[in-house]
This record gives structure tokens, C-alpha cells and sequence, in this order.
């Protein structure tokens, strides 16, 4: 665990000075002294230092821990390995309620308020699906969030059929392959209480996940009730999941592809598994977004670089480790 804490100081560190404009360690420092002194000095590395890396690194962390963590929760509570927080319909959700602002408002704030609005709402559909029979069992939410996923895919066709071409249609497909270009300090103050709070609540459960992976039986068996404790951490990868969604776009892979590179090195019991993917979470955020700005003259879309590294890594790490 400390040696993944040293890796993510490290990559803090490092990310400070990528992107189309190099800040030197020597020029990093130069600013962050003189700002200390209060003294105004090198007003265009010091606004790129501290208005557009900061905000983004914090961005990265936050996206990429939130994620992890819930991807590993997510495998945990399913008992199965290859789930991520896509499966319960809640970044296609949000994803929905995103495009949708900006086909209808453009891109203001209406685009975090319908995406979380959405988010919440295919979960509540979601849930409400799968207990449609009677109690709501783990295959039965499984195939109602693969359901209310579809749909909501649908309906952002739907959406992007019916947008400008040379107007909405642009910025909605640049949103949906996911970015951290319009990382803030007011996104981070819309970010930091949801995604925080869930990785508490998640980090504080995570030994009940342990009881969960066990099945529903050996749950009951110990004098717990698994469709409550599963609930909440559910309620916590949402909104983790809907944040994230609603900030960045969507950013595939990486829930599920992280915690399957601790579980390589750590093992399955969640106690550790759960704190070392948010921490993993983060560096492989860190480093992706770093490719993100400096591999070319302009800035690749998130979602591209995860899905290129990801699905090629996964096929590996899968055919390695079938037992899994």
C-alpha cells in the first residue's frame, strides 16, 4: 500500500509539468515560492499551474479512485469478476440526461443537473425492474441494468440523430468519448462531496463485501440482510458512477480493468483490494491523462486511450488468469 502511495506522489508530481506547454521542476518551484511570498510573478505559469494542471490532477483522482473502487465493490457484491459500474445502467443514464441538456440548453450547468437526475433514475428503474417477480436477486438487477442500458444507448442515438450537425452534434460526441479538458475548481467543488463519500462509505464496508461474495445464504446465516447491505453500496457506486459521468463523460474500462491488476498482486480479499484500487484508480488516471495531453499536437479524448490500453491489457490479464 505504501509503495502504491509513493507511485501516486510521484505521478502528482510528473503530471504538474505534461502538456503542450512544459513547466520545468525548476520553474514549478519558482511559482509556488513567489506564491507563498505572495509575490505576483510569471502570471502565465502560474495561471497554467494552478487554474488548469491542479484542478485537472484533482480531477483524475477523484474520476479514476471513484471508479476503481466501485468496479471493485461491483465484482465483490456480484461475485463476478467481469462487472463494472456500467452494469446497473448508470453512466448510459447519465450519459442520456448529459446530451440531452446540451442538445436542449447547450453546455452550462443544466448538463450536471439532468446528468445526475438520469443517473439516479436508471438505477431507480433499474431496481425497480428487477424485483417486477418478487425479490430482486443478483442475475435478475444483472439483466434489468443490461436492459435500461439498451435503452438508454437508444435513446442517445436518438439524441444525436436528431441534433445540429454542425452545432450540438459536435460537442455531444466529443463529451460522450470523455475528457478532463473542463476540469475547474467549481467541478471539483460539484465532485469532491459525492465521489468522497462513496469511497468512504465503500471503504468502510468493505469487509461486508467479503460476507457477500460468500452468497446470499451464508449472509443470512450470520444474522445479516444481504438485499440491505448490497442496496447501500449500491446507493454509493451511483453516485460515485453519475459524478464521474456527469464531469468527465464516460470512461470505460477502467472499473473494470483496475481492480483485476490488484486482484493480480493482492489477492481478492476486499479489505485490501478495496483501498488499493481507489489508490491504482488514481495513478492509472494520472498516467492515462498524461498520454492524453502530450501524445499529439491536440488532446486525445479519454475514452479512447482507456478503451486502446484496456480491452488489449484485459485479453491478456483474462487468458493469464482464467481461473479467475
Amino acid at each position: 500500500m505504501s509503495f502504491l502511495i509513493i507511485i501516486l506522489i510521484l505521478c502528482i508530481f510528473i503530471s504538474i509539468f505534461l502538456g503542450r506547454f512544459f513547466i520545468s521542476p525548476k520553474m514549478f518551484f519558482d511559482v509556488l515560492s513567489d506564491t507563498i511570498k505572495g509575490v505576483e510573478n510569471n502570471p502565465i505559469e502560474s495561471s497554467i499551474i494552478f487554474e488548469l494542471r491542479i484542478p485537472r490532477i484533482i480531477m483524475n483522482i477523484l474520476v479514476g479512485a471513484g471508479l476503481s473502487i466501485s468496479g471493485a465493490a461491483f465484482q465483490g457484491i456480484f461475485q463476478n469478476p467481469l462487472v463494472s459500474p456500467d452494469i446497473i445502467s448508470v453512466s448510459s443514464g447519465s450519459a442520456f440526461g448529459a446530451v440531452l441538456a446540451i442538445l436542449l440548453f447547450g453546455m452550462n450547468s443544466y448538463v450536471i443537473i439532468l446528468a445526475l437526475l438520469f443517473g439516479i433514475l436508471s438505477v431507480v428503474i433499474t431496481y425497480s425492474l428487477s424485483k417486477v417477480r418478487g425479490e430482486s436477486s443478483v442475475l435478475s438487477l444483472i439483466l434489468s441494468g443490461m436492459v435500461i442500458t439498451a435503452l438508454f444507448s437508444a435513446l442517445i442515438s436518438l439524441v444525436k440523430y436528431t441534433a445540429d450537425p454542425y452545432d450540438k452534434l459536435p460537442a455531444i460526441t466529443y463529451w460522450l468519448m470523455g475528457s478532463f479538458s473542463s476540469s475547474s475548481y467549481n467541478n471539483i467543488k460539484i465532485a469532491v462531496i459525492p465521489i468522497i463519500l462513496g469511497i468512504i462509505i465503500l471503504y468502510f464496508l468493505r469487509w461486508r463485501i467479503n460476507i457477500l461474495s460468500l452468497g446470499d445464504e451464508e449472509v443470512k446465516a450470520l444474522g445479516m440482510n444481504p438485499v440491505y447491505i448490497r442496496g447501500f453500496i449500491i446507493v454509493a457506486v451511483t453516485m460515485i458512477s453519475a459524478t464521474c459521468v456527469t464531469l468527465t463523460g464516460i470512461i470505460g474500462w477502467v472499473g473494470l480493468l483496475i481492480p483485476h491488476i490488484c486482484r493480480m498482486y493482492i489477492g481478492a480479499d476486499n479489505i485490501k483490494l478495496i483501498p488499493s484500487s481507489c489508490i491504482m484508480g488514481a495513478i492509472f488516471m494520472l498516467i492515462i491523462d498524461g498520454i492524453a495531453r502530450t501524445a499529439t499536437s491536440s488532446e486525445i479524448p479519454i475514452g479512447i486511450l482507456t478503451s486502446l490500453i484496456g480491452a488489449p491489457f484485459f485479453i491478456i490479464i483474462f487468458k493469464k488468469y482464467r481461473s479467475w
